[in-house]
């Protein structure tokens, strides 16, 4: 059975920073591409960072690009997401997927980020 566990979420002030973290199992984790997806209330799911399976290939979002950064541990089965100079539109349900070959693809139940002051 394929999981993906997120975790890190929580609340913090703007300009403050946040660490997530996704675990995964029961899937043969160098294979798949790794992203971090987030959704806002009343807003539709948007992509925050990739990275490819080899994890020399990297993208963002234009609204978090130079404030995020996404790594992984192929060793470890975990992919990262910093998040730093956090802004009230960051906040939102953030959520770690998993891709592999377009074919198959899975989702973490989320965990949730308020940037508020």
């Amino acid at each position: 059975q394929v999981r993906l566990v997120e975790s890190g979420g929580g609340l913090v002030q703007p300009g403050g920073s946040l660490r997530l973290s996704c675990t995964a199992s029961g899937l043969t984790y160098r294979l798949y591409d790794m992203s971090w997806y987030r959704q806002a209330p009343g807003k539709e799911r948007e992509l925050v960072a990739a990275i490819a399976s080899a994890g020399g290939t990297t993208r963002y979002a234009d609204s978090t690009k130079g404030r995020f950064t996404i790594s992984r541990d192929n060793a470890k089965n975990t992919v990262d997401l910093q998040m730093n100079e956090l802004k009230p539109e960051d906040t939102a349900l953030y959520f770690c997927n998993a891709v592999w070959d377009q074919r198959l693809e899975y989702w973490g139940q989320g965990t949730q980020v308020t940037v508020s002051s």
